[in-house]
């Protein structure tokens, strides 16, 4: 469904991405790790398109991204922010049908209402809850909203960006479950990047290990704790030894 051939991006003399390679099959969970500034975030807007490889080809279902219609190519993707992202100023429904109400897979105001009002009850919210307004909500809920929002178009494609930041242990394993419910449900290909050694066992099939620009490691969950990859090892125990380099 996905696959990155030997991209390449940088921002001046800061090489981001070199030579990076990846591949993800269709209804696949991809769980991407790295260190802050390792490229994790930027692999994403490449994928997206929001950010042009300087070098190398990136394929949606065997189709170049630059040569794909943008609406059409968008429409087949959802998105969790690290942040929520949640529009202060519209209720909860309207966050969650944004996609709905607008462009190409414009619906009624009833028809978009009655899919995020489903869409919430799916993260465990009652149709209570969409009326009101982002701020009114806790952290946890929020997030439920924004995982809510990233399906409610039934993308093929999802994107979970620190799907767990902020929250607490339990609403975290709350959300991991979830996530991995609904991927599994909805049949879609995900890609989560993560820093949480419990949410990348929860979530996912293959881990990735993206390190200096490129991919160190990628393999099954079950290989993770026994690859043997130095990189892999201090970073999943954060030992402050090891290959990586830390700030002491």
């Amino acid at each position: 469904m996905i696959e990155l051939r030997d991209v390449h991006k940088a921002f001046g003399s800061n090489h981001v991405l070199r030579g990076l390679n990846l591949t993800v099959t269709s209804g696949e969970s991809m769980v991407v790790i790295g260190g802050s500034g390792s490229g994790k975030s930027v692999l994403l807007k490449n994928i997206l398109g929001l950010i042009q490889p300087d070098q190398g080809k990136i394929l949606i279902d065997g189709q170049d991204v630059t040569q794909l219609p943008r609406d059409a190519f968008l429409a087949r993707f959802g998105m969790l922010f690290q942040g929520g992202a949640l529009f202060d100023s519209l209720p909860v429904w309207q966050n969650v049908a944004f996609r709905l109400l607008r462009g190409s897979l414009k619906r009624t105001w009833d028809e978009a209402r009655e899919i995020a009002i489903e869409k919430l009850r799916r993260v465990g919210l009652g149709p209570d809850v969409a009326d009101r307004f982002p701020a009114e909500l806790s952290g946890g809920m929020q997030k439920r909203v924004s995982l809510a929002r990233a399906i409610a178009a039934g993308p093929e494609i999802i994107f979970f960006d620190e799907p767990t930041t902020g929250l607490d242990p339990i609403m975290a394993g709350v959300i991991n479950d979830l996530i991995r419910e609904i991927v599994t449900e909805m049949g879609a290909t995900a890609i989560t990047i993560t820093h949480d050694m419990t949410s990348v066992r929860a979530i996912a099939d293959r881990v990735a290990m993206l390190h200096n620009g490129k991919m160190r490691w990628v393999g099954p969950i079950a290989e993770l704790d026994t690859c043997g990859d130095p990189y892999v090892t201090q970073f999943v125990s954060g030992s402050p030894d090891g290959p990586i380099e830390t700030l002491r």
